[in-house]
C-alpha cells in the first residue's frame, strides 16, 4: 500500500490556523473526522493526547508526527497540515513546527498499512521532501511530491555478505509507528555516509522486522538499542550494548555510531549472572536501579507538585489571626493534601515496580506502596515496596515460564497479579513496622537538628542542585526533599527550590553586570535564564556550564549552597515543591517567612553572578 492511498486531498490542510500544539491537534483531528476516517473523534483525540503525554511527537527540524492506533479510527489515514510561519509544537529541538502529519491507524491495522506509515516517517528525514512540502501550492502538489519520492524509495533489504565487524541496532517506541522507523532510517543513512556497515532491527506495531540473527550478534562490534519500550535483551549477553532513548537514534546518530566503532559501551550482563567484566556489570546494575527509582519519582512528581501547590493555595484562604480556613481553603487542602498527597507513595512504588517488571509489576507495586503509606513507613517504605514487587514479579515470570502455552493468557490477568500482590503484601505486612521505625527516626533526626546543622544540610542540598543541573545528583537532592516533605518535614524542600533557582538566575545577573565577559549569544541566553530560574528550571544554566564548566559550575554551586544554607539557617519551610514564582503569591502561608526566603534566593544569585564575573575573562573581539 502506498502513502498516497492513505493521504488524500480531503485530509490535507495547507494553512493551519493555530499557532500552538493543542489547537493544531484539534484542527488535524477535525480534518480526519470531516473526511470520514474516524468512528469517534473524541476518543481518537484522547488517544493522540495519551501518546503526547509519553513524549512529544514534535521530532524537531520543523516536523511533528502525532499518531495513534485505536478502534476510534474507521479506516487507516494520514492527515497533513502546514504552517509556513511555524507553530509551537513543543518540539525536541525547541524549534517551531511547519509540517504536521497526523497518522490514524486502526486497532487491527495490517502490515501493509503500517509499512506505508513507516515509509512516511522515513521520507520526512529527507530535506528535499520537507522543502517540497513547504513550497507546494495545492493539495495535488503534495500528493504528487509524496508519490514521486515514494517511487524512488526502495524497500530496505536484509543485509547480505560478510557480517564480521558489523554494527547492529534495534529501534522501538511505545506505539511503534513513527519514531521506531525514523530512528532506524537515521542510523542507516548516517552509517552509509560514514561507510560503516550496519543492520537495524525495528520493533514496530507490526512486529519485529529485519530481525538480528544469532550469527550477526556473535560477530557484531557493538549493538545500539535506541528504545523507549522493552526489547529482547538476553540475546545480547556478553556484547557491548549502548542503550539510549529512541529520540537519540534520530538526533545523535553520528555520536552513537562513533561510540559503537570505539566499543565505548559496557558489556551487557543479562538479567541474572555476571560476565567477565565485573566492574562494568556492576556499573550497569547501579544505573538500572537509578533508572527504576527515577521512573517512580518522575511519575510521582505530578501528585507532589499539583497537590503541594493546591495546599499552598489553600493558605490564601486562611485567616492569619485565627488560623481558620474558609470553605474554599478547606476544599483545596482536602484535594491536595488528603487525596493527591495520599497517592504519592503508592504511585512511586507502582512505577518503580513497572519499570522493573513491565505492566505485571504495577498492581503488586501499588498495593505494597499503599501498605507502606498506611503504616507510616513513608517514602523509604514506598521505595522498598516498589523494588520488592518489581523483582518479585520478574522471579514469577521465570517460575511460570514453562507453563503450557494454553496458560499464557492467564499469566498477566490472573497468575502475576494474584501471586505478586499476595507475596508482596505478606512481606510488607511483616516489614512495615521496622520500616516505620526507620522512617520515624529520620524525621526525628531532622527535627532535632540545631540551627548550625540545619544550615550545613541546606548547604549540601542547595549545592547538589547546581552540580549537574538536572542530572542524577540534582535529582537525588530533590528526591530526598520530596521524601521528607511527604512526612511533614518541609525545610529541605525550601533549600532545594532555592538552590535550584539560583544557577540560571545567577548566570542571568552575571550577563547583565559583566556584559563584556559574555558574547552576544550568551547575553541573549541570559535574558531567558531570568525566566527559567524564576520558574525553578535549573537547566536554564546548562548552556553557560557547557561553554565554560570550570568557572560556571563552581560559581553556581557556591551560590546555590548559600541559598540553601540560608533557608535552613532561617528555619524556613516550603510546602509547594515546584513552581518558583508561580507559588510566590501563596507563600505568605506556604513558607514560614517570605521575605527571608527571597533574601536567601537573592543572596545566592548575587554570589553566583559575582563569582563567575570575577573568574571569567573579557570576550576578545
Amino acid at each position: 500500500m502506498k502513502i498516497t492511498d492513505l493521504l488524500t486531498k480531503h485530509t490535507i490542510n495547507l494553512n493551519l490556523k493555530s499557532k500552538e500544539k493543542q489547537g493544531t491537534i484539534d484542527e488535524m483531528v477535525s480534518l480526519l473526522d470531516r473526511a470520514g476516517k474516524l468512528n469517534d473523534a473524541k476518543a481518537y483525540r484522547e488517544a493522540i493526547q495519551a501518546r503526547e503525554d509519553q513524549t512529544t511527537t514534535g521530532i524537531g527540524e520543523g516536523v511533528a508526527i502525532p499518531h495513534a492506533k485505536t478502534k476510534a479510527v474507521k479506516e487507516p489515514a494520514i492527515a497533513f497540515g502546514r504552517s509556513v510561519e511555524g507553530l509551537d509544537y513543543e518540539s525536541l529541538d525547541g524549534q517551531p513546527a511547519h509540517l504536521v502529519f497526523m497518522i490514524a491507524a486502526t486497532e487491527g491495522a495490517n502490515d501493509t498499512h503500517l509499512q506505508a506509515l513507516s515509509r512516511l516517517s522515513v521520507l520526512l528525514l529527507k530535506d528535499e521532501v520537507k522543502q517540497g512540502l513547504l513550497d507546494a501550492k495545492t493539495e495535488d502538489d503534495v500528493i504528487a511530491l509524496i508519490s514521486s519520492f515514494e517511487e524512488e524509495e526502495a524497500e530496505e533489504e536484509q543485509s547480505t555478505g560478510d557480517v564480521q565487524g558489523q554494527i547492529l541496532a534495534v529501534t522501538a517506541c511505545p506505539t511503534g509507528i513513527a519514531h521506531t522507523y525514523m530512528a532506524a532510517d537515521a542510523l542507516k543513512n548516517k552509517a552509509k555516509e560514514m561507510n560503516v556497515p550496519i543492520k537495524v532491527e525495528t520493533n514496530g506495531s507490526d512486529g519485529a522486522k529485519n530481525v538480528l540473527t544469532a550469527e550477526e550478534i556473535e560477530n557484531a562490534v557493538a549493538i545500539i538499542v535506541a528504545a523507549d519500550t522493552n526489547v529482547e535483551m538476553e540475546r545480547f549477553k556478553g556484547k557491548r550494548v549502548i542503550e539510549v532513548p529512541v529520540t537519540d537514534g534520530i538526533r545523535k546518530t553520528e555520536t552513537l555510531i562513533n561510540r559503537a566503532i570505539k566499543q565505548d559501551a559496557p558489556v551487557y550482563q543479562g538479567s541474572g549472572g555476571s560476565g567477565e567484566k565485573k566492574e562494568e556489570g556492576q556499573a550497569k546494575g547501579r544505573s538500572g536501579v537509578y533508572k527504576h527509582l527515577m521512573n517512580g519519582v518522575s511519575n510521582m512528581l505530578p501528585f507532589i507538585v499539583g497537590g503541594g501547590i493546591l495546599i499552598a493555595l489553600s493558605f490564601m484562604f486562611e485567616n492569619q489571626v485565627t488560623g481558620e480556613r474558609s470553605p474554599i481553603g478547606d476544599i483545596l487542602s482536602y484535594i491536595g493534601g488528603d487525596n493527591a498527597f495520599a497517592l504519592i507513595i503508592p504511585v512511586l512504588a507502582a512505577f518503580i515496580a513497572m519499570s522493573i517488571a513491565d505492566r505485571p509489576g504495577f498492581a503488586p507495586g501499588m498495593v505494597g506502596g499503599l501498605m507502606a503509606a498506611s503504616s507510616n513507613a513513608g517514602f523509604l517504605g514506598g521505595i522498598i515496596a516498589g523494588f520488592l514487587a518489581g523483582y518479585l514479579v520478574l522471579g514469577l515470570k521465570r517460575v511460570f515460564a514453562n507453563l503450557p502455552q494454553v496458560f499464557n493468557g492467564l499469566k498477566p490477568v490472573l497468575i502475576y497479579p494474584l501471586f505478586g500482590i499476595l507475596i508482596t503484601g505478606l512481606i510488607m505486612y511483616w516489614a512495615v513496622q521496622p520500616l516505620s521505625a526507620i522512617n520515624q527516626g529520620i524525621i526525628d533526626w531532622l527535627g532535632g537538628l540545631g540551627t548550625g546543622n540545619l544550615a550545613l544540610l541546606g548547604l549540601l542540598l542547595g549545592g547538589m542542585m547546581a552540580i549537574d543541573m538536572g542530572g542524577p545528583i540534582n535529582k537525588a537532592a530533590y528526591a530526598f526533599a520530596l521524601a521528607v516533605a511527604a512526612d511533614g518535614q518541609f525545610g529541605p524542600q525550601a533549600a532545594v527550590m532555592a538552590g535550584g533557582m539560583v544557577p540560571p538566575l545567577g548566570m542571568a545577573l552575571a550577563t547583565t553586570l559583566f556584559r563584556k565577559k559574555f558574547n552576544e549569544q550568551e547575553r541573549k541566553t541570559g535574558v531567558s535564564a531570568y525566566f527559567l530560574g524564576a520558574f525553578f528550571i535549573t537547566e536554564g544554566a546548562i548552556p553557560f556550564a557547557a561553554a565554560d564548566p570550570l568557572r560556571v559550575i563552581p560559581s553556581a554551586v557556591a551560590g546555590s549552597a548559600v541559598a540553601g544554607g540560608l533557608t535552613l539557617w532561617f528555619d524556613l519551610a516550603l510546602r509547594a515543591p515546584h513552581g518558583g514564582i508561580f507559588v510566590f503569591p501563596t507563600l505568605e502561608g506556604a513558607v514560614t517567612n517570605m521575605l527571608l526566603y527571597l533574601i536567601a534566593i537573592v543572596a545566592g544569585t548575587i554570589v553566583t553572578a559575582v563569582t563567575v564575573g570575577l573568574l571569567k575573562k573579557p570576550v576578545v573581539g
